[in-house]
């Protein structure tokens, strides 16, 4: 038989929930190595991930103003097609890479207009910055939720002008772009 403190160490390996008093030490090392593997591999995942062909679909980069500000952004969508139901697609931190430009064509594909925004044009280039603690501080940080809603707003008026229908709007999110996401639900916009 273990000793209590052996015990007690043992059983905090195990698989099991958090408690009052903390996450049990599986699940925090669990956390902790999630967050690190996903900081440094999501630049090159991005990168390498699978490309979804864009023939018989119209993609690329696109702008809309918004308060004065060209917001680019890429859109994807079924070629020749109207009245198509709309999907904006929110980034990550690392921006609208090539991951999240396939995630819009898999939706064309599918029938809708995708469109995934740059939400951080006004605050910088998230590709120039090699430091995730550095992106977070002096970009993510700067970048106003009024600011976004804004965006993603003119997103929409740009979808419809272009083939969408906005009655018909969706959205989906990447880890930051998973909050806004949140953020689109709770407001109802």
């Amino acid at each position: 038989m273990l000793r209590d403190d052996f015990q007690n160490d043992f059983d905090s390996l195990l698989p099991g929930r958090s408690t009052g008093q903390g996450a049990t030490r599986r699940t925090a090392l669990k956390a902790a190595l999630g967050v690190g593997y996903a900081a440094a591999a999501a630049p090159l995942i991005a990168q390498t991930a699978i490309r979804t062909p864009s023939d018989g679909l119209v993609t690329g980069e696109i702008s809309y103003e918004v308060n004065g500000f060209k917001v680019p952004a890429y859109r994807a969508a079924p070629a020749g097609k109207t009245g198509l139901p709309v999907v904006l697609v929110i980034r990550e931190i690392f921006g609208v890479h090539e991951y999240i430009a396939d995630t819009a064509r898999r939706f064309a594909r599918a029938g809708y207009l995708a469109i995934a925004p740059e939400l951080f044009a006004r605050q910088g280039d998230p590709t120039s910055y090699g430091e995730v603690g550095r992106i977070m501080s002096e970009i993510v940080a700067k970048v106003p939720d009024a600011q976004v809603m804004a965006d993603l707003d003119g997103a929409l008026r740009w979808a419809g002008a272009n083939g969408g229908d906005v009655a018909k709007a969706g959205i989906t999110g990447f880890c930051w772009g998973g909050r806004i996401t949140g953020c689109t639900l709770r407001t109802g916009r």
